[in-house]
């Protein structure tokens, strides 16, 4: 079985960029939505006074995790922020008052088993940091007597052009990143563990193979080459492993549990301080960005304040994106607040003026498209079928392994949108 994909301009800026911690903004908006899970329900009310890693909001639902206040201040009040989904969530506004003062009581977590390991992740406020956001505890409380996973893959790969986060994660938090990982070995039963990065990070493949050499025999660092989507899910399974994830199975079918480096530097960060979630590092760059740089901000900082710091002017961009330009996300108010799951905002001078020039054509029946998917799919067929609302086919042809990668419309040059058609199938299916 050959994965496929396609090959980019990297364009990584702020490789070489330390991070920076960005001056405390004047006011955060912390969305009470930032997993893919239930909503939290909000924990304060205006006029409340708030710490740094106080808890401001959770819910009794399995499928989510507790939101906690990044910054110090007064509540403002109780707003509201849509999401690119179309749903409506929660924000609790607030005031800072600079200080940033820490909750009392802080500490490294009490742990002796699987259980209580992941009862730990949950109130830290942990879900996957690279991008989809599922609830990390969730992930970890897999079903003993169903799955036999044997295998960690730590995702650091970071295949979109212009994200550097996590590459700067593992030149500046290596020793978090190892502590995470033996936490995860030691209390879920791990033996093996593969750290995967793609090649164009030589110095971040040579740290962590120096620390995995002294951590012992069991952790691998593979080099993977420089073609997107390498950092997919099923993709880096099959590359690291060689198992397969078929349509309607999960890693831990075949015995691999995922997680995004990012979210494992986190992990071994907690379990040492205590301190949840309440900061994120975000990669800012593109055309716009006068000083492309790597910062590290308060969750529920506005993008237009992060922005300025990178010296661009708001209103001097035509098109900004939350997350890389493959799978991100199109801002249309600057005013929202980064979330856990955002690691990267690109602003662009003229991105938006290509979008508008973006004239589609009839396929010329290339394949270009075929040859680009990375599960093989057929995404002109694809297209037809959800035309013609064809459920039988969307479902004979695989839609369902779609991963939204974008490959597809990338190469099409007949500028069709068949990426955005398999969402729109795969959504049709569902109803």
């Amino acid at each position: 079985m050959k994965l496929k994909g396609i090959f980019l301009d990297h364009k990584k800026n702020t490789a070489g960029s330390a991070s920076v911690v960005l001056p405390t903004p004047k006011t955060v908006r912390i969305a009470m939505q930032q997993c893919a899970g239930a909503a939290c329900d909000v924990l304060v009310k205006v006029g409340d006074e708030v710490l740094v890693g106080q808890k401001i909001g959770d819910s009794d639902k399995y499928m989510s995790v507790p939101v906690h206040s990044s910054v110090s201040g007064k509540v403002t009040g109780i707003s509201e922020l849509l999401q690119v989904s179309g749903r409506v969530c929660k924000c609790v506004d607030i005031e800072t008052d600079g200080e940033q003062r820490y909750m009392p009581g802080l500490k490294a977590p009490q742990v002796s088993d699987k259980d209580s390991f992941c009862n730990a992740v949950r109130e830290s406020g942990c879900c996957g940091l690279g991008g989809a956001g599922f609830p990390t505890h969730v992930k970890f409380g897999f079903d003993d007597t169903r799955f036999s996973v044997d295998t960690l893959v730590i995702n650091a790969a970071e295949c979109e052009p212009y994200l550097t986060s996590d590459h700067r994660t593992m030149l500046e938090d290596a020793d978090s990143i190892f502590n995470g990982i033996a936490c995860i070995k030691k209390y879920l039963g791990i033996k093996n563990v593969c750290i995967a990065i793609e090649k164009n990070k030589p110095d971040a493949i040579d740290l962590m193979r120096q620390k995995a050499q002294r951590a012992g025999a069991d952790i691998r660092v593979t080099a993977l080459s420089t073609r997107y989507p390498q950092g997919a899910e099923k993709v880096i399974v099959y590359n690291t492993t060689g198992r397969v994830v078929c349509e309607g199975q999960i890693p831990a079918d075949v015995g691999v549990i995922v997680i995004n480096v990012s979210t494992c530097a986190f992990i071994g960060q907690y379990m040492k301080t205590g301190v949840p979630l309440v900061s994120k590092r975000i990669t800012v760059s593109g055309d716009a960005v006068a000083s492309p740089c790597n910062v590290i901000v308060p969750i529920g900082t506005a993008f237009e304040d992060i922005l300025w710091y990178g010296d661009c002017d708001p209103e001097s961009i035509d098109k900004a994106i939350a997350g890389g330009p493959m799978m991100g996300t199109d801002l249309f108010d600057l005013r929202d607040p980064v979330c856990k799951t955002h690691s990267a905002l690109l602003a662009f001078r003229h991105g938006g003026e290509r979008e508008r020039n973006r004239v589609q054509t009839a396929c010329i029946r290339c394949g270009r498209c075929i040859e680009a998917c990375p599960v093989g799919l057929m995404p002109t067929v694809l297209e037809k079928a959800f035309d013609k609302k064809d459920r039988q086919t969307l479902k004979k042809m695989k839609v369902s392994l779609c991963m939204n990668c974008g490959s597809c419309s990338y190469v099409c040059p007949a500028k069709r949108d068949l990426a955005e058609k398999n969402q729109l199938a795969k959504a049709l299916l569902r109803t």
